[in-house]
């Protein structure tokens, strides 16, 4: 009985060993993947770059993104989610300023830390976004609608001035986005960029005023 004990304790832990590494690699190719795709785009990047710089064989990362297309739509599909995660985080409990104040804290530090996911994410839109129309059309629009309906309570209840949800929705990304999207004109301009804290907190601050100034009810 504890033999066959052991032997399932080692399996479970065997198993948990390969699913680590696993999850590793596919991760390890994801990054090579921005990083290539976010330079160069789709058709300017091969398979081969990507494997030596994940560190696989091409046969290896064929067996799970079975083509340059799938490994690119998987590339964009986890920058939606790391660039929708503070959208998701919107609530309807907080204060509306508040909550919309924390939203540019929050975006601002995703065009901080993920610049290579941001560009490539506007490369994409700029070109009609091919091959995340379906993603775009479906979760994204479903939740814009469910955070519109939260500051369209907002407004209706006289907590927020009379702004479109849709339109405050898309100036807080344009905003936000900037700052990675053109991070070097914005260091040409400034001096400076998101990575000196100093610069990001005053971004943080103007952006923040700027905006709910311009939503605050009078």
């Amino acid at each position: 009985m504890r033999g066959r004990m052991a032997q399932g304790a080692a399996a479970t832990k065997e198993t948990g060993r390969r699913s680590k590494a696993v999850a590793a690699k596919k991760q390890a190719i994801l990054a090579a993947g921005l990083e290539f795709f976010s330079q160069f785009g789709i058709h300017g990047t091969s398979i081969e770059q990507i494997a030596e710089r994940a560190d696989v064989s091409k046969t290896n990362l064929l067996y799970y993104y079975p083509s340059k297309e799938a490994l690119y739509i998987a590339v964009l599909k986890q920058i939606l989610d790391i660039w929708l995660a503070p959208l998701r985080a919107f609530r309807e409990d907080l204060q509306p300023l508040v909550a919309i104040g924390e939203y540019i804290r929050l975006k601002l530090e995703v065009s901080r830390d993920y610049p290579q996911a941001s560009r490539l994410f506007c490369l994409e839109m700029l070109q009609g976004a091919p091959l995340l129309k379906e993603e775009l059309s479906g979760d994204l629009k479903a939740l814009v609608d469910e955070k519109s309906a939260i500051i369209a309570g907002w407004v209706e209840s006289g907590k927020l001035a009379a702004v479109d949800p849709h339109h405050l929705i898309f100036m807080l990304w344009a905003t936000t986005q900037h700052y990675a999207d053109f991070a070097s004109q914005v260091e040409a301009v400034a001096g400076s960029n998101l990575n000196d804290e100093v610069f990001f907190r005053r971004t943080v601050e103007n952006v923040q005023r700027m905006i709910i100034e311009g939503i605050r009810v009078r």
